[in-house]
Protein backbone atom coordinates (compact mmCIF):
# COMPACT_ATOMS: atom_id res chain seq x y z
CA UNK A 1 0.00 0.00 0.00
CA UNK A 2 1.29 3.40 -1.18
CA UNK A 3 0.63 5.97 1.63
CA UNK A 4 0.16 9.67 0.84
CA UNK A 5 -0.08 12.76 2.16
CA UNK A 6 -1.92 15.78 0.47
CA UNK A 7 -0.50 18.98 0.53
CA UNK A 8 -2.86 21.65 -0.84
CA UNK A 9 -4.52 25.34 0.42
CA UNK A 10 -7.88 24.52 -1.25
CA UNK A 11 -10.37 22.34 0.50
CA UNK A 12 -12.55 21.27 -2.04
CA UNK A 13 -9.30 20.38 -4.30
CA UNK A 14 -8.18 17.85 -1.50
CA UNK A 15 -11.13 16.42 -1.23
CA UNK A 16 -11.45 15.74 -4.40
CA UNK A 17 -8.29 14.44 -4.83
CA UNK A 18 -8.40 12.22 -1.94
CA UNK A 19 -12.18 10.78 -3.18
CA UNK A 20 -10.35 9.69 -6.21
CA UNK A 21 -7.04 8.28 -4.90
CA UNK A 22 -9.29 6.34 -2.13
CA UNK A 23 -10.57 4.21 -5.81
CA UNK A 24 -7.49 2.93 -5.84
CA UNK A 25 -6.45 -0.40 -4.63
CA UNK A 26 -2.80 0.52 -4.15
CA UNK A 27 -2.87 3.62 -2.26
CA UNK A 28 -4.33 5.08 0.70
CA UNK A 29 -4.48 8.93 1.84
CA UNK A 30 -3.29 8.82 5.07
CA UNK A 31 -3.37 12.85 5.62
CA UNK A 32 -4.14 16.18 4.29
CA UNK A 33 -2.83 19.48 5.42
CA UNK A 34 -3.53 23.19 4.04
CA UNK A 35 -0.91 24.91 4.83
CA UNK A 36 3.58 24.56 3.28
CA UNK A 37 4.88 24.84 6.71
CA UNK A 38 2.44 22.33 7.93
CA UNK A 39 3.75 19.74 5.64
CA UNK A 40 7.23 18.51 7.09
CA UNK A 41 6.24 17.43 10.74
CA UNK A 42 3.15 15.57 9.17
CA UNK A 43 5.44 14.06 7.28
CA UNK A 44 6.84 13.25 10.68
CA UNK A 45 4.17 11.88 12.50
CA UNK A 46 2.65 9.93 9.37
CA UNK A 47 5.35 8.89 7.42
CA UNK A 48 4.02 8.90 3.80
CA UNK A 49 5.94 7.31 0.89
CA UNK A 50 4.97 10.53 -1.02
CA UNK A 51 3.48 13.95 -0.21
CA UNK A 52 1.48 14.83 -3.77
CA UNK A 53 2.45 18.73 -3.11
CA UNK A 54 0.67 22.24 -4.71
CA UNK A 55 3.28 24.64 -5.37
CA UNK A 56 0.83 28.14 -4.06
CA UNK A 57 0.14 28.11 -0.46
CA UNK A 58 0.57 29.96 2.75
CA UNK A 59 3.25 29.37 5.19
CA UNK A 60 6.09 28.27 2.87
CA UNK A 61 4.96 27.40 -0.65
CA UNK A 62 5.44 23.86 -2.10
CA UNK A 63 8.99 24.00 -3.40
CA UNK A 64 10.16 24.76 -0.15
CA UNK A 65 8.40 22.46 1.80
CA UNK A 66 9.69 19.98 -0.91
CA UNK A 67 13.28 20.31 -0.14
CA UNK A 68 12.35 20.85 3.62
CA UNK A 69 10.84 17.29 3.04
CA UNK A 70 13.70 15.59 1.04
CA UNK A 71 16.19 17.45 3.75
CA UNK A 72 14.29 15.56 6.98
CA UNK A 73 12.84 12.56 5.37
CA UNK A 74 14.76 11.42 2.22
CA UNK A 75 12.85 8.38 2.23
CA UNK A 76 9.43 10.40 1.70
CA UNK A 77 9.47 11.34 -1.91
CA UNK A 78 7.50 14.01 -3.33
CA UNK A 79 5.14 14.90 -6.38
CA UNK A 80 3.95 18.70 -7.16
CA UNK A 81 0.63 18.38 -8.54
CA UNK A 82 -0.26 22.21 -9.68
CA UNK A 83 -2.55 24.06 -11.43
CA UNK A 84 0.20 26.25 -12.69
CA UNK A 85 2.29 24.42 -15.50
CA UNK A 86 4.75 26.98 -15.18
CA UNK A 87 8.21 26.16 -16.76
CA UNK A 88 10.50 27.96 -13.97
CA UNK A 89 8.27 26.03 -11.54
CA UNK A 90 9.43 22.45 -12.69
CA UNK A 91 13.39 23.71 -12.82
CA UNK A 92 12.75 24.49 -8.99
CA UNK A 93 10.94 21.76 -7.82
CA UNK A 94 13.89 19.55 -9.58
CA UNK A 95 16.41 21.71 -7.81
CA UNK A 96 14.32 21.01 -4.67
CA UNK A 97 14.56 17.39 -4.51
CA UNK A 98 10.74 16.21 -6.27
CA UNK A 99 10.61 13.38 -8.30
CA UNK A 100 7.64 14.23 -9.81
CA UNK A 101 5.88 17.57 -11.33
CA UNK A 102 2.14 16.74 -12.58
CA UNK A 103 -0.68 19.52 -13.54
CA UNK A 104 -3.89 19.22 -12.13
CA UNK A 105 -6.05 19.11 -15.15
CA UNK A 106 -3.99 15.30 -15.84
CA UNK A 107 -6.62 12.08 -15.82
CA UNK A 108 -7.19 10.80 -12.17
CA UNK A 109 -5.23 7.51 -14.02
CA UNK A 110 -2.59 9.31 -14.85
CA UNK A 111 -2.05 10.91 -11.32
CA UNK A 112 -2.02 7.13 -10.12
CA UNK A 113 0.54 6.04 -12.16
CA UNK A 114 3.00 9.14 -11.56
CA UNK A 115 2.54 8.34 -7.77
CA UNK A 116 3.38 4.55 -8.54
CA UNK A 117 6.40 5.71 -10.01
CA UNK A 118 7.48 8.19 -7.96
CA UNK A 119 6.91 5.68 -4.50
CA UNK A 120 9.34 3.53 -6.50
CA UNK A 121 11.90 6.23 -7.04
CA UNK A 122 11.35 6.80 -10.19
CA UNK A 123 10.83 10.72 -12.06
CA UNK A 124 7.75 11.80 -13.42
CA UNK A 125 7.40 14.68 -15.46
CA UNK A 126 4.90 16.21 -17.58
CA UNK A 127 5.89 16.01 -20.93
CA UNK A 128 5.01 19.08 -22.57
CA UNK A 129 6.42 21.11 -19.66
CA UNK A 130 9.36 19.61 -19.75
CA UNK A 131 10.26 20.46 -23.29
CA UNK A 132 8.97 23.98 -22.50
CA UNK A 133 11.52 24.31 -19.52
CA UNK A 134 14.34 22.87 -21.78
CA UNK A 135 13.98 25.32 -24.19
CA UNK A 136 13.23 28.44 -21.83
CA UNK A 137 16.29 27.84 -20.24
CA UNK A 138 17.34 28.55 -16.74
CA UNK A 139 15.95 31.86 -14.88
CA UNK A 140 18.12 34.61 -15.48
CA UNK A 141 17.20 35.82 -12.04
CA UNK A 142 19.97 35.49 -9.14
CA UNK A 143 19.20 34.33 -5.66
CA UNK A 144 18.83 37.97 -4.17
CA UNK A 145 17.52 39.65 -7.31
CA UNK A 146 14.70 37.10 -6.49
CA UNK A 147 14.93 37.81 -2.63
CA UNK A 148 14.42 41.67 -3.42
CA UNK A 149 11.10 40.99 -6.19
CA UNK A 150 9.29 38.79 -3.69
CA UNK A 151 9.94 41.61 -0.89
CA UNK A 152 8.39 44.14 -3.21
CA UNK A 153 5.17 41.65 -3.98
CA UNK A 154 3.20 43.45 -1.58
CA UNK A 155 3.98 47.24 -2.92
CA UNK A 156 6.56 47.85 -0.59
CA UNK A 157 8.84 50.92 -0.90
CA UNK A 158 12.68 50.32 -1.49
CA UNK A 159 13.17 51.38 2.16
CA UNK A 160 10.91 48.64 3.37
CA UNK A 161 12.30 46.02 1.09
CA UNK A 162 16.18 47.64 1.75
CA UNK A 163 15.29 46.53 5.92
CA UNK A 164 13.58 43.56 5.56
CA UNK A 165 16.61 42.25 3.83
CA UNK A 166 19.23 44.02 5.56
CA UNK A 167 20.44 46.06 2.47
CA UNK A 168 21.38 49.42 1.44
CA UNK A 169 18.50 50.99 -0.54
CA UNK A 170 20.94 51.80 -3.10
CA UNK A 171 21.61 47.85 -3.42
CA UNK A 172 17.84 46.92 -3.39
CA UNK A 173 17.56 50.12 -6.32
CA UNK A 174 20.65 48.28 -8.72
CA UNK A 175 18.58 44.73 -7.75
CA UNK A 176 15.41 46.18 -8.81
CA UNK A 177 17.30 47.66 -12.22
CA UNK A 178 19.03 44.51 -13.13
CA UNK A 179 15.88 42.45 -12.79
CA UNK A 180 13.67 45.23 -15.25
CA UNK A 181 16.41 45.19 -17.66
CA UNK A 182 16.55 40.72 -17.29
CA UNK A 183 13.26 41.17 -17.73
CA UNK A 184 12.45 43.63 -20.64
CA UNK A 185 9.98 45.27 -18.80
CA UNK A 186 9.48 48.84 -17.68
CA UNK A 187 9.06 49.23 -14.12
CA UNK A 188 8.83 46.61 -10.90
CA UNK A 189 5.73 45.52 -10.61
CA UNK A 190 5.39 44.36 -14.66
CA UNK A 191 9.09 42.35 -13.87
CA UNK A 192 7.43 40.88 -10.97
CA UNK A 193 4.35 39.70 -12.89
CA UNK A 194 6.70 38.22 -15.50
CA UNK A 195 8.83 36.63 -13.23
CA UNK A 196 5.92 35.05 -11.40
CA UNK A 197 4.39 34.14 -15.20
CA UNK A 198 7.60 32.59 -16.05
CA UNK A 199 7.49 30.86 -13.08
CA UNK A 200 11.18 32.27 -11.58
CA UNK A 201 9.69 33.25 -7.88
Amino acid sequence: MIRVLLADDQHLVRGALAALLSLEDDIEVVGQVGRGDEVVSQVGALHPDVVLMDVEMPGIDGLAAAAAVRATAPSTQVLIVTTFGRTGYLRRAMEAGALGFVVKDAPAEALAAAIRRVARGERVVDPTLAAATLAGGASPLTGRERDVLVAARDGATVADIAGRLFLSEGTVRNYLSSVIAKTGTRNRMEALRAAEDAGWL
